[in-house]
């Protein structure tokens, strides 16, 4: 699950989501599927993480396109 995409890991959560919610799996089932939604859960929070940390703002300064991380741009009043 490692290299996992993002959008992959989403679609199977997503579908696990709806399996537990028709409420037609046993426990043993449900629970399963609660540990695999969690790791899901995590793998999608961990490649959100990653793209804000990637994410650049493009900024005009004296007529010239610069890159600015986007952290920086929060701390500026």
């Amino acid at each position: 699950m490692a290299k996992e995409k993002f959008e992959e890991a989403l679609e199977k959560l997503e579908e696990i989501v709806k399996r537990m919610e028709a409420g037609e799996m046993t426990l043993e089932e449900s629970l399963k599927a609660f540990e695999e939604g969690i790791k899901l859960s995590r793998l999608c929070a961990k490649k959100l993480d990653e793209a804000d940390r990637r994410v650049e703002l493009l900024l005009r300064q004296e007529g010239e396109l610069v890159t600015k991380p986007f952290a920086e741009e929060e701390r500026e009043p």
